[in-house]
């Protein structure tokens, strides 16, 4: 977390969460959804404005976190904005690495280790790593058929609805408190 964010923690300890404001599609894209967004219908069915500043998406990937309950979060400030996730809290982007494994980085740009690989009954591939829970990037579906080719990776199905709870996440934080 940025010093900046803690000291505006400090300062303003007691700011109200924001919910439905930020969410995270399943390619890594952040996107601002406003009150006129929100109002046409839930993420992912309506997404919103998709985020293409650079400096503020680093910003977020810099101050994203999960709460105790598995709501993911960006700390902006003494403000904690609870995102709307359509599939997991992490993308991964994967490179295929001829000396070794597979190289698994989030969208966030920080790296992860494979720890098991889970496929969805919409065949879509899902990765739980030392960071936690995400899906693969459609893009980057040659570099995973590699590893499962290669036995390094051998997914378990299971159904999509059962994820959040086994690998504690919340798909939508302020519809999951209520």
């Amino acid at each position: 977390m940025d010093e900046i964010v803690r000291a505006a923690l400090k300062k303003w300890p007691n700011v109200p969460a924001c919910h439905g404001w930020l969410a995270l599609d399943a390619r890594g894209d952040w996107y601002m959804r406003d009150e006129r967004i929100q109002a046409a219908g839930a993420f992912p069915a309506v997404k919103g404005s998709r985020i293409t500043h650079d400096k503020l998406k680093e910003f977020i990937h810099r101050n994203y976190a999960a709460d105790e309950q598995g709501g993911w979060f960006f700390q902006n400030g003494p403000q904690r904005v609870y995102v709307e996730l359509e599939a997991a809290p992490w993308v991964w982007r994967l490179q295929a690495d001829p000396a070794g494994p597979v190289l698994i980085c989030a969208h966030t740009g920080a790296p992860a280790r494979f720890a098991s690989a889970w496929i969805d009954e919409h065949d879509r591939l899902f990765l739980e790593t030392d960071l936690g829970f995400g899906i693969v990037h459609s893009l980057d579906m040659e570099a995973a058929a590699q590893a499962v080719e290669a036995g390094d990776w051998t997914p378990q199905k299971q159904a999509f609805a059962e994820f959040p709870r086994r690998f504690g996440y919340q798909l939508s934080p302020q519809q999951d408190r209520h």
